[in-house]
């Protein structure tokens, strides 16, 4: 994916917190709960549900989000269109750590079963 940097940057600077009770929204209007959703954040993050409070209230940006997070190891099993991009063949790493993150939460609102999801794990 090319893109240009003022895209990237915008999903640097971009809070968390203020995009956290959209993906709530869009999960729990498909009849997900917001358990599910932290479940997902999990298994991409390795952030529990105290830590990712932690981050919510201390509004961090995407950029230290994903900084103080460890990725899955099976992350890279993430595939398909977000955003009009295959997140397999975005080249920026933060960007396309965002878009695992969107990429999982709507999987979780389009109904797909956890364990697929969670690729596996």
């Amino acid at each position: 994916m090319k893109n240009s940097n003022t895209h990237h940057e915008r999903i640097a600077k971009m809070s968390f917190a203020s995009v956290y009770p959209m993906y709530v929204q869009k999960v729990e209007k498909k009849g997900r709960t917001e358990e599910e959703l932290h479940q997902v954040i999990e298994w991409l993050t390795g952030f529990d549900d105290q830590r990712l409070q932690e981050l919510i209230e201390e509004k961090v940006t995407f950029e230290t989000f994903f900084q103080r997070a460890t990725l899955n190891p099976n992350a890279h099993l993430i595939t398909g269109v977000i955003c009009g991009y295959r997140v397999e063949e975005i080249e920026n790493p933060l960007t396309q750590k965002a878009r695992y993150l969107d990429k999982l939460v709507d999987e979780l609102a389009k109904g797909r079963k956890m364990e697929k999801i969670l690729r596996g794990s």
